[in-house]
């Protein structure tokens, strides 16, 4: 009975628009009250939930972002992107796939690479020519490689859902060929498309307009060097590398690059605030609610019912990600992490899936889900870019939704896409 107040509180206030992360506050105070334990332990767990040293870097990590994304970095890396790569059929959509990689493994936010990059491409993509509907699912989709693509602190958040023995290090590496194949494959689909809609290539400007924007781009790119390069190397922790971070980027913005004008810079302390609570009140009560999901024992009555339907490795983890796909449809990225974590990470361990594979299958997984309705805040913050209804992207955005099914399914079934890069770390 318990377990059924849990869940009916949270589907039924999720459902009546309740915020998700006070919709598990509510439904965790219900099921504790139905126990009758002492509201002292509602508070402890949920106090504890957010008392973790590695979480000091989610502020970092946001606040860098944010700094990068009012400070003109994105400006560098679109015209280093156009250079390199946008003499390709359709040439913008592969600058706008490629300048997110980049922009991805800096400000980690796939929202921040969505508000920079959609605002400078989807409007020089519709001058070109290029239909908005296209312009825009190329923006949405690809900006979900930053969540895989090292720094993000999404792996941080999955990090301590894992409950400790996760390697940050490790977990880094395990994301960057992911977040590539991710591109890549986006690369393809929008290659494909943009030949039957015969889009344009941008000429080719020479190399050495591409060393001159490599150039103007390189000191951008260090703050993911510092924060990833700090925490691989062992001289940093994970927090000490955020911050160093958010320090590089206030200098180089604010000082060497002199982008960063004093109403910027308010705007992105502002964000990272607003940003930084949102995740710590959801990551606070999440842990009350993953200790009442432990509490209840469902991550092996869900283990026992997958193992009942098939004992083969290939089914279990086809079925995990196809309840994985349908949650972050309706639900946002980080509640799901702390939620489905705990849940499923026991029952892909016992079937020999690497943590660090999880993760990374789980971060792609979920960032589908960002990119679909009926709550895919990338798709509504794109279309909101490009100034186009929601339904005009659906009907032409499912080859990108494709592309980003295959990059799952290899994560999934081929270990060595995540998993060979941290093997070299020892």
């Amino acid at each position: 009975m318990g377990l059924a107040i849990l869940l009916g509180v949270f589907a039924v206030s999720v459902v009546a628009g309740i915020p998700v992360a006070f919709a598990m506050g509510l439904s965790t105070l219900s099921a504790f009250w139905y126990e009758g334990f002492p509201i002292l332990i509602t508070f402890q767990r949920t106090i504890s939930g957010i008392s973790v040293f590695s979480l000091l870097a989610i502020p970092f990590f946001i606040f860098a972002g944010e700094l990068m994304l009012h400070g003109g970095i994105a400006a560098r890396l679109v015209r280093f992107a156009s250079a390199l790569v946008g003499h390709i059929r359709g040439g913008l959509a592969s600058v706008n796939i490629f300048s997110s990689m980049l922009f991805g493994g800096i400000s980690g936010s796939a929202i921040a690479d969505i508000s920079a990059l959609g605002s400078l491409l989807v409007p020089v993509m519709k001058e070109r020519g290029y239909r908005a509907d296209y312009a825009v699912n190329v923006t949405v989709t690809s900006s979900i490689a930053g969540i895989v693509i090292p720094p993000s602190h999404n792996m941080i958040i999955f990090a301590v859902a894992a409950g400790g023995g996760i390697s940050i290090s490790k977990l880094f590496l395990a994301g960057v060929l992911p977040g590539i194949l991710m591109c890549s494959t986006l690369a393809l689909a929008a290659y494909v498309i943009a030949r039957k809609h015969k889009y344009p290539a941008e000429p080719f400007p020479g190399w050495g307009m591409v060393l001159q924007s490599a150039v103007a781009a390189v000191p951008g790119l260090v703050t993911a060097i510092i924060i990833v390069g700090g925490v691989l190397s062992g001289v940093f922790t994970v927090t000490e590398s955020g911050a160093f971070g958010a320090i590089y980027a206030l200098l180089l913005t604010a000082f060497a690059y002199r982008t960063l004008s004093w109403e910027k810079f308010v705007i992105s302390v502002t964000s990272a605030v607003r940003t930084t609570a949102m995740v710590m009140i959801l990551i606070s009560f999440a842990s009350s609610f993953a200790y009442l999901l432990a509490l209840y024992q469902v991550p092996d009555k869900l283990s026992s019912l997958l193992i009942g339907v098939s004992e083969n490795k290939i089914v279990i983890l086809l079925m995990i990600n196809v309840i994985l796909l349908m949650l972050g449809m309706i639900m946002d990225m980080a509640a799901l992490i702390l939620i489905c974590t705990p849940i499923f990470l026991p029952i892909a361990k016992s079937i020999g899936m690497d943590p660090n594979q999880f993760g990374i299958m789980l971060l792609v997984n979920l960032g589908l889900g960002l990119c679909t309705p009926p709550v895919g805040t990338c798709l509504f913050v794109g279309c909101a870019v490009g100034k186009i209804k929601i339904e005009e992207a659906l009907k032409s955005i499912w080859p990108f939704y494709l592309a980003l099914l295959l990059a799952l399914i290899l994560v999934t079934y081929v270990p060595a896409i995540s998993l060979w890069l941290p093997s070299m770390l020892r």
